[in-house]
């Protein structure tokens, strides 16, 4: 029996997640954890004005384990559009404990409408369109990052 290559790819990515704490922070990871259970993702890092204003743009596609770290140095009002950007996304909006406060889900590539995070975000990881549904990630759940002032982590890097 053949396994189609999407499940293949999500069965690793929640696999992955659950050594998450074992494995310990890695400056190009992220996990999420919440009641559906944990998924661990490979990040770029968007900490500069300059990558943040590029983004994903131009990008044909991206591994499913795969995403994009948005780092603000303080909490902000989050905007985004996907201006020149041709891959569905997800953007999963956080606070600074790591705490996902919304999920703008399937953002439509090439569409200039504003997405709204909202205020208090100071992360926002974009990963493929769709992927937060399928994996539970959802309001509540929890990121576990370097990124993170880990005296406020909800999930701080040395948790087990």
């Amino acid at each position: 029996m053949t396994v189609p290559r999407a499940a293949l790819v999500l069965a690793l990515a929640l696999a992955a997640g659950s050594a998450a704490a074992a494995e310990g922070c890695q400056p190009d990871q992220v996990a999420l954890r919440g009641p559906a259970g944990q998924a661990r993702f490979r990040v770029e890092l968007a900490a500069t004005e300059q990558d943040r204003e590029r983004g994903l743009m131009d990008r044909r596609a991206m591994a499913a384990d795969a995403g994009m770290l948005f780092v603000y140095d303080r909490p902000v009002h989050a905007r985004f559009w996907m201006k020149d950007t041709l891959i569905p996304l997800d953007m999963i909006f956080l606070d600074p404990a790591g705490r996902v406060l919304r999920v703008a889900a399937d953002a439509r590539p090439m569409d200039e409408t504003i997405i709204d995070g909202g205020p208090g975000v100071q992360f926002v990881l974009e990963i493929n369109g769709g992927l937060a549904a399928r994996l539970g990630i959802a309001p509540g759940s929890q990121m576990q990052s370097p990124a993170l002032d880990q005296g406020r982590a909800l999930w701080p890097c040395t948790a087990p």
